[in-house]
């Protein structure tokens, strides 16, 4: 019984909850478990963030299709429509499993092509100003992102990397 009040309260912790016996959680708690324990929502309050956050940035990512031939804002409004979506799944299972999953062995590539190339997004419509780049930023931010999203459906990757193979192949 014991362990199954333990395992109850680190899944409260893991998603923002109030824990009954906090002196216990504080001995051994970190920066990210503090914020989860002060970041008490309830299901509905989280459900809202969730849709807002989510219908925030579909709608950025959808309305920068409108600026598409100027790479610069395509670039901007496109990646804050990704990380806006990306924030969204925070409000459902709290941010320290987010990045612990983000993290997790399985996607940790996908996870850092996928925000390193959204850095190189921002970078090149902020500072370098070029279209070219940009628009090639953009292309391998979408490529991650897809990259990223399948690694959360069970052999996903490599399913599609079978039908690619099979696509491109030049052997008869």
């Amino acid at each position: 019984m014991d362990k199954m009040n333990k395992a109850m309260e680190k899944m409260k912790i893991l998603v923002g909850m109030d824990v009954d016996d906090e002196e216990e959680a504080v001995a051994e708690s970190s920066l990210i478990d503090d914020f989860n324990r002060q970041c008490t929502l309830t299901m509905k309050q989280r459900l809202f963030g969730f849709a807002t956050c989510l219908v925030a940035g579909l709608s950025c990512t959808l309305l920068s299709m409108l600026v598409f031939f100027n790479p610069i804002k395509f670039g901007i409004t496109f990646t804050f429509g990704n990380l806006l979506a990306l924030g969204s799944t925070a409000f459902l299972i709290g941010p320290k499993r987010q990045v612990t999953m983000m993290l997790d062995p399985v996607r940790i590539y996908a996870t850092a092509i996928y925000i390193a190339s959204m850095i190189i997004a921002l970078f090149c419509a902020f500072y370098v100003h070029n279209k070219l780049l940009t628009l090639l930023a953009i292309t391998l931010e979408f490529g991650a992102l897809v990259w990223y999203g399948l690694s959360y459906i069970p052999f996903a990757r490599s399913m599609v990397s079978k039908i690619m193979l099979a696509c491109f192949d030049t052997e008869f």
